[in-house]
């Protein structure tokens, strides 16, 4: 495992490796408990499996910006330390399966040689942020969007604001008021707006925060009609610190962003953005827009002549899958992805086939699919052949034959039934039997292995989530169907409904009723959540009713798709963030490592991030003496709050003025040179003493 470390040059990158490193070797020694390690390993990419022994390894990708360089990399990773296949996800990430833990800082430091991380891919962090596909080339933005999304991501990226929040937290930039990034499902939703002033164009952003799916789905709250693109980041920093501070700890299932909202009431977590302000490394930051690469355009070539096998193919990709960028006379291609699943073989000759006929400018898509952009309108016949022979060429991209899933029981520990196969299914349902609705991109299936909602059932006009029910003694797999959601526009959105459980083997003619219903009985050019909202939740309930009779069962009906045998529940552990920790000793230590990084990022000048490293151990060290108590705090505000009043104002620990007055002076001052020293010396003299008071013996009175 030393080899690696030759490859490296970013010295930020090999700590990050070196560190872990050091903590695989020192769990596998039962140094660091099973709890802690696994906040640790999530936190750079590494998910636990439903099979034991290996992980799901999550890269991350900015906004699903590729270049073939990079694609090439990480088939040539998935190859060397997994199966040989890429899984896109609906968060424009890339996920390989199958890879021993042993091998992951190896597996990074190769992936590194790229440019490519791992790094908060998963855990309680600033996740991969993302952004629509066609933000640069779309014809109805009104600037592009990518240059904020990049720069948000490297901002966020080892922030220590953000490296152990209480979950998992998400940004997204759509590229237009049609919300393609979906907006409305996000912490941190944004829409580009441009105001005149004086003459000149003012750029900004529409921002709604507190949107999510999972069990309990919200639509996000309107924070700013126009906020200017200089207080986006400094907008977002202080928000994602009042989320650090004031976010659910213990119980996950209620410690995300709308949860708080929900439980402060949104003019107050406002309020709370506002105290942070003074405390923030900028005040105003401006976004260099021109950080990326400027886009290489394919050369004018002779292209050999094509025979179109398939003619009306070709004209069906041609509607469904090509549109002409804002860029005159330039045409982005569109690929849907089956279950998201790409082979290293086929991204291998799928790079050979397109480089010098598109840019270098590959975007994976929040459907799972890919997009290409900057074709020559004489290259299509062409490209279409070639996406053709590799699968990629199936017209109805985004569209209700487009289907969007997790990967389910495949894979993921908290899955409960299939949904990788019967999402095949459901699109070949649609390709057969319904094919005009292939250029319908109004109406969108998605479908999850259980309700968190990884593949967005949450937001789809139809969706499934995975769940069980009991029949003839025995447990069969099945399917929640939810109906009616979907994006209205402009940050804007609604929340599927829950209508009836089925067995998983009828999801198909829940499909064909529906649309076989919507087809029959919907006015002219009516919407399909139009038509929901005027039929209303009972007509479906009763029109599906008939499926969820439970009289007519059959031996198959008990067997999962892509399965043999009966199927049985077997829910693991969820990883989507890290867990409680509670051991005291490792709250010092984690303390200490805490003030080591504040020295650090002292002696480099950093100092708002040395001051947050500095609270994080006044944290640490504040909840490590209280469950001596047997006191654990659901949050950061109440760790201060409960200490004072069971340690300070008891009189068992002497403090001038409380814990909480001294630590929350964080957010009265600005990130000064002397503020900093001094908050740091206190810090570290506070732990101290919690460390003196552990040693001694310091427990919990009668």
């Amino acid at each position: 495992m030393q080899s690696f470390r030759t490859e490296l040059e970013n010295p930020v990158v090999e700590r990050d490796i070196i560190d872990l490193e050091k903590k695989i070797r020192q769990f596998q020694e039962g140094l660091i408990p099973e709890e802690k390690f696994r906040s640790l390993r999530l936190a750079r990419g590494i998910y636990g499996q439903r099979q034991q022994g290996v992980q799901m390894i999550r890269i991350k990708i900015p906004f699903g910006y590729l270049t073939f360089k990079k694609l090439l990399r990480i088939a040539d990773v998935s190859d060397e330390y997994a199966t040989g296949n890429l899984h896109l996800t609906t968060r424009q990430d890339i996920q390989i399966h199958f890879v021993s833990l042993d091998k992951t800082p190896e597996l990074w430091a190769k992936l590194d040689q790229d440019d490519i991380t791992l790094r908060e891919a998963c855990g309680n962090t600033v996740r991969n942020i993302t952004a629509s596909y066609a933000a640069g080339i779309d014809p109805d933005e009104p600037f592009d969007v990518s240059p904020y999304a990049y720069e948000s991501f490297t901002y966020f990226l080892r922030n220590p604001i953000s490296q152990d929040m209480g979950r998992k937290f998400k940004i997204a930039f759509s590229s237009s008021e049609k919300d393609t990034a979906l907006a409305y499902i996000h912490d941190v939703g944004l829409i580009p707006k441009i105001r005149k002033q004086d003459g000149q164009e003012i750029r900004g952003f529409k921002v709604v925060i507190g949107g999510g799916l999972g069990a309990q789905p919200a639509i996000a709250h309107l924070a700013y009609e126009f906020l200017e693109e200089d207080q986006l980041i400094p907008f977002m920093e202080a928000l994602v610190r009042v989320f650090d501070r004031y976010g659910e700890r213990n119980n996950r299932n209620k410690a995300r962003l709308k949860f708080l909202i929900a439980k402060l009431g949104f003019e107050q977590v406002i309020a709370l953005i506002d105290e942070e302000r003074l405390a923030l490394k900028s005040t105003s930051y401006l976004v260099n827009r021109n950080i990326l690469p400027e886009t290489v355009l394919p050369d004018a070539q002779e292209y050999p002549e094509v025979n179109l096998v398939n003619e009306a193919k070709y004209q069906a990709w041609l509607k469904a899958n090509v549109f002409e960028q804002k860029q005159s006379g330039w045409y982005a291609i569109s690929s849907r992805v089956t279950n998201g699943d790409i082979k290293t073989d086929t991204a291998r000759k799928l790079v050979a086939a397109l480089r010098g006929h598109v840019a270098d400018d590959i975007r994976i898509t929040p459907n799972q699919g890919l997009l290409f952009k900057f074709a020559r309108k004489e290259s299509l016949p062409y490209l279409f052949t070639a996406l053709d022979s590799l699968g990629f060429a199936e017209p109805g991209f985004d569209s209700v034959a487009d289907v969007t899933t997790c990967p389910g029981t495949d894979t993921c520990n908290l899955a409960i039934s299939d949904s990788t196969h019967i999402s095949r299914v459901l699109e070949q349902v649609i390709e057969t039997e319904f094919p005009e609705l292939v250029y319908n991109k109004d109406i969108k299936i998605k479908l999850s292995g259980c309700m968190n909602s990884c593949g967005q059932h949450g937001l789809a006009n139809i969706g499934f989530h995975g769940s069980s029910m009991k029949a003839q003694g025995k447990v069969m797999p099945a399917l929640q169907v939810l109906l009616g959601g979907g994006s209205l526009g402009n940050g804007d959105g609604r929340a599927a409904e829950k209508i009836i459980k089925v067995p998983t083997k009828r999801g198909p003619d829940v499909v064909r009723m529906v649309l076989g219903d919507y087809e029959r009985n919907s006015v002219h050019d009516e919407r399909f959540n139009d038509y929901y909202l005027r039929q209303g939740k009972e007509y479906f309930y009763d029109l599906l009713k008939p499926l969820a009779d439970q009289s007519s069962l059959q031996p198959s009906d008990f067997i999962d798709w892509g399965q043999e045998g009966e199927f049985a529940t077997a829910i693991g552990v969820g990883e989507c963030a890290s867990v409680v920790i509670d051991l005291v000793a490792t709250l010092l230590v984690e303390a200490e490592e805490r003030l080591q990084w504040a020295d650090e990022n002292f002696e480099a000048g950093s100092y708002a991030d040395a001051i947050y490293h500095a609270y994080s151990g006044f944290i640490q060290s504040a909840k490590a003496l209280l469950l001596d108590e047997n006191v654990n705090a659901s949050t950061q505000i109440k760790v201060l709050e409960e200490f004072d009043v069971r340690l300070v104002d008891t009189g068992r620990f002497a403090l001038p003025g409380g814990l909480k007055e001294q630590v929350l002076r964080i957010n009265k001052q600005e990130p000064s040179e002397s503020f900093a020293r001094q908050y740091l010396a206190e810090s570290r003299d506070f732990l101290k003493r919690a460390a003196e008071c552990r040693n001694a013996g310091f427990t919990a009175t009668a």
